[in-house]
């Protein structure tokens, strides 16, 4: 799925107070983390969510626009945010996915369990899925390290030619493939 279109979709949101229906394509020319969890009411899904939640305005100053996703219905999303302190501090909506087929889409859906995997999904503002990663569920993810490889992803877009290497952050060196490093930006 790396550098193909990234399976657009309309599906039920919890988002501010209200459900309402959220599709990819409305986002075009915005960046976009489609950010999969396995549940609502569990163990380490608010643990990602709230540092998300507490990182979101970073992402929103970078021009992203982050979706959670989960097998949960809207109404369940409502109900998590309405009795969990984590949870209300998200101002990103939590896109409902019961079917499954939005989690099928995208490779993330554990058939016999109903859930997904933890996946996360970074699109940029043409609809194409930059970077992916997909682990099984007792792992935690990071949302400084999702922060970090967005803003390389947002770097190499903007300066054809260059790629960025390990660990890479802003104001980093970066590379000219068959060159030398590239001094600091």
């Amino acid at each position: 799925m790396i550098n193909k279109k990234a399976p657009d979709f309309d599906v039920n949101a919890y988002h501010n107070n209200d459900i309402k229906r959220v599709k990819l394509s409305d986002h075009k020319g915005k960046w976009v983390v489609l950010f999969f969890y396995p549940a609502d009411f569990t163990f380490i899904c608010p643990t990602e969510l709230g540092e998300l939640a507490d990182k979101h305005e970073e992402f929103k100053n970078m021009g992203v626009e982050i979706m959670g996703v989960s097998t949960d219905t809207a109404y369940v999303h409502k109900a998590w945010h309405d009795t969990s302190e984590t949870i209300k501090k998200i101002r990103f909506p939590m896109l409902a996915d019961p079917t499954g087929k939005l989690c099928r889409d995208y490779g993330t859906y554990i058939e016999d369990e109903g859930l997904s995997l933890r996946g996360t999904f970074i699109i940029d503002p043409d609809g194409i899925v930059k970077a992916y990663e997909i682990h099984d569920n007792s792992i935690g993810r990071s949302a400084a390290e999702l922060l970090r490889k967005l803003q390389a992803a947002q770097y190499v877009s903007k300066n054809a030619g260059n790629v960025c290497p390990a660990s890479w952050k802003p104001g980093g060196k970066t590379l000219k493939p068959g060159l030398e490093l590239v001094g600091k930006i």
